[in-house]
């Protein structure tokens, strides 16, 4: 996929693109991402004990998240991305975790309530509101009780601001509107803001 993709009209091609051009700069910092994660992963165990529980990481890239999750629990782990640079890292990092290429807003393959959590970090931010009701509907539907998102909550720091001025996100309805669009589809939602501008939003079915 050539450069030409970063100026496409169709977000899926810029996505993909940039994300396969990152994936070696993502697996150098892999460790270092899994040690910033591990906050957010305690405050998640304290909210919604992870022993025993199965989980769908959507967007997984690297598969840092995931992997910091999977420290928590035993249970089956899947970490799908659509970026085959991403997931060929992710599977060297992290070969205790199955990963697979998919597409977050296609993921039929899997069934109805079929992962205790289904989550993404630093994903939902990065489409446009038709594409998150799409995503968050799949969610709901793969996961039997809980979503979790790990993302942009709170003030966001300048670099990471340019970063998605670069990619051409939506990270700035993301933050405003978010909260709205869960309540719309969950029965029970919450925001825990953590540090650095990203926090954790969990749903309930």
């Amino acid at each position: 996929m050539s450069i030409i993709h970063y100026f496409s009209k169709n977000a899926d091609k810029r996505a993909i693109y940039i994300f396969n051009l990152i994936a070696p700069l993502y697996t150098k910092f892999d460790k270092s991402l899994q040690k910033g994660y591990k906050a957010s992963v305690n405050k998640l165990d304290e909210e919604i004990p992870l022993k025993g529980k199965s989980v769908l990481d959507i967007g997984t890239g690297t598969g840092a998240w995931i992997a910091s999750i999977s420290k928590k629990t035993s249970s089956k782990m899947q970490g799908i991305d659509f970026s085959e640079k991403m997931l060929k890292q992710a599977i060297k990092n992290h070969p205790h975790i199955n990963f697979s290429l998919s597409n977050g807003e296609s993921i039929s393959k899997f069934e109805d309530n079929s992962f205790d959590i289904v989550t993404a970090s630093f994903v939902l931010h990065g489409v446009k509101s038709d594409k998150r009701e799409k995503l968050l509907s799949e969610m709901k539907r793969i996961s039997k009780k809980h979503i979790v998102i790990n993302d942009f909550l709170g003030r966001t720091p300048l670099l990471a601001r340019f970063l998605e001025f670069m990619e051409r996100s939506d990270y700035k309805n993301f933050k405003n509107n978010f909260c709205n669009e869960l309540k719309s589809k969950f029965s029970k939602t919450n925001k825990i803001q953590l540090k650095y501008g990203t926090g954790l939003y969990i749903a309930e079915k």
